[in-house]
């Protein structure tokens, strides 16, 4: 339990997100009644996709479609991807949400299903509750007794532990506190001064910063935009509350399997896990569950590229699906009718048949014109490139004839094309410019067609051939 106190802790920390493919996506869009916005929170159109992926939100937050399998499926570019983050930025944070590409099965140094059953486990939470001693008060003042330092013997006053008195008060009393090293340690860690409102916990030390006593309020003429203020705790200073850790199952499988423990989740080399200790962890979390104690959250899995997998992870995914504890699967792929992995038997989107029966199926449309200038205003937002009018159209229109991916990597190259003249604003020329210097699947294909001999170990297709690979 220590070792996963120490591991919710460890996830309070600032996240610095860099500017991804995805990052613009901020939720699925909806309204309250369930319906898909034409532009919201960072989703253009797919309005039948976003409203059917709304629905399995909702199914998802009333717990009553776990173990259950979501096939997203669309031609190339027509936001499969999109969608399956909008879904995992709506559940919220406490859902867990797993991702990953179906290759990476076959590129890690574990078994395929290995490697699947920790993304299962991944994907499932579990919220443990413990009840804890707390300190919960209005500092009203903190002193700190520093040893005297001793010209002699410098290294004896560094030896010297320092302590202190903290006093805390509520709406009903006031309670002085001797300080040991620790504590005073982790109040200067967290900047607590005279006026502020704080709980500590007795078991471990931890200081957590309520925020700024009311009655405090008019002591500054100014506070800056994060300050928090509340009221002063009322009752008694010592309280015993309910604290809710939230860990993963692969998590404390990490914890309970490696020498290092809790230090393997940070270097990833987790390595096989054993299935005694498994179940050891199952039957531990299905007694809390029956004492109260915790609760399970069955999260999202999302597999992309979903057609790489073989029979073999079909087979297992079939099993696994049926555990009680399972999560919401969530796979996507661009294939239409193409081979089984592993065998030569032909399916829709190379998914088995039977495999095919589990899934509710959502399907994308390519967007229009219109949608594509939108989703190129949103990434020259994002990515905080200023473009002018003209600049978009055209932009749009290559989007339009070649493909949205290609017109939104076109955005950054621009910009730095328009930095080199020392320029402010894209422009038509500075599009122009890098649509010149970076080639599209479409004029790339052409040139390999137009020099084909010049390539070594080329195949020279027949005429046939070489329009289909025009045209794809």
């Amino acid at each position: 339990m220590a070792e996963i106190k120490r591991l919710s802790e460890s996830r309070d920390l600032t996240r610095i997100e860099r500017i991804g493919a995805h990052s613009h996506i901020r939720g699925l869009g909806l309204d309250s009644s369930m319906e898909a916005r034409d532009v919201s929170e960072g989703m253009v159109g797919q309005q039948p996709a976003r409203k059917a992926a709304g629905l399995i939100l909702k199914l998802i937050r009333d717990g009553k479609i776990a173990g259950r399998a979501i096939l997203i499926a669309g031609q190339p570019g027509t936001g499969k991807t999109a969608i399956a983050m909008a879904l995992a930025k709506s559940l919220g944070q406490e859902t867990p949400f797993a991702s990953m590409s179906a290759s990476e099965l076959f590129s890690l140094e574990l078994s395929k299903t290995e490697a699947l059953t920790q993304a299962f486990r991944r994907a499932i939470g579990v919220r443990i509750k413990e009840e804890a001693e707390i300190i919960e008060g209005e500092v009203v003042e903190i002193s700190i007794d520093r040893p005297i330092s001793s010209n002699e013997n410098p290294s004896s006053s560094n030896a010297a532990a320092k302590t202190g008195k903290l006093t805390l008060k509520t709406t009903d009393m006031e309670t002085v506190y001797e300080l040991g090293g620790k504590m005073i340690e982790a109040l200067n860690k967290e900047k607590v001064q005279s006026g502020d409102a704080v709980a500590l916990d007795k078991a471990s030390g931890k200081v957590t910063k309520l925020g700024r006593s009311i009655g405090r309020s008019r002591d500054y003429d100014a506070v800056g935009p994060h300050t928090k203020f509340v009221r002063c705790p009322d009752g008694e200073l010592q309280k015993r509350k309910e604290v809710v850790h939230c860990v993963t199952l692969h998590e404390i499988d990490v914890i309970n399997s490696r020498t290092q423990g809790f230090l393997a989740l940070f270097t990833g080399d987790t390595g096989e896990i054993r299935a005694e200790v498994r179940e050891q962890i199952d039957t531990k979390v299905g007694e809390w569950r029956e004492e109260g104690k915790a609760e399970i959250i069955p999260g999202v899995l999302f597999i992309d590229e979903v057609h790489m997998l073989d029979i073999e992870c079909f087979s297992f995914l079939n099993r696994a699906l049926e555990n009680e504890m399972a999560p919401i699967l969530v796979i996507a792929t661009n294939r239409g009718i193409t081979n089984i992995r592993g065998t030569n038997y032909k399916s829709p989107h190379g998914i088995p048949p039977d495999f095919l029966d589990r899934l509710l199926i959502i399907t994308t449309q390519p967007y229009s014109q219109e949608e594509i200038r939108k989703i190129l205003d949103i990434r020259c937002d994002e990515e905080e490139v200023e473009m002018s009018n003209d600049a978009r159209v055209l932009l749009t229109k290559i989007g339009v004839e070649t493909s949205l991916r290609y017109a939104i990597h076109l955005i950054t190259a621009a910009a730095l094309a328009c930095q080199k003249r020392k320029g402010k604003i894209v422009e038509i020329d500075d599009i122009s410019r890098v649509y010149g210097l970076f080639l599209d699947v479409k004029r790339s294909t052409q040139y390999l067609m137009e020099y084909q001999s010049q390539y070594m170990f080329n195949e020279v297709p027949d005429e046939g051939d070489a329009d289909e690979a025009m045209q794809s």
